[in-house]
């Protein structure tokens, strides 16, 4: 069941991109994630040699930490492709 309401988000995503971007274009993706070198560097991993601007900012108590990463993409199925990525890391929430 939860499969199939995560295809169904990301269909409703890619129709969003399309009607709203003009591609090739930046788009900003942001993250909080558990303050865990471990975490963030995996994210960092997943944007390298994208020519992605990451920013990261630790919470007031350093108990979480956000990530902003800008980057160029081709088009939806490549903003798609890295979120489904980024899923894949334990606690990491995707805004």
């Amino acid at each position: 069941m939860e499969k199939d309401k995560s295809e169904a988000f990301y269909e409703r995503l890619k129709v969003q991109l399309q009607e709203n971007t003009d591609w090739p274009s930046d788009y900003l993706y942001k993250f909080i994630v558990p303050t865990d070198e471990t975490k963030i560097d995996s994210i960092n991993k997943i944007f390298d040699n994208t020519g992605a601007v990451i920013e990261s900012k630790k919470s007031k108590k350093g108990n979480y930490t956000s990530i902003s990463v800008m980057v160029h993409l081709s088009g939806p199925d490549a903003v798609i492709e890295k979120y489904l990525e980024v899923s894949s890391i334990e606690g990491v929430i995707s805004l």
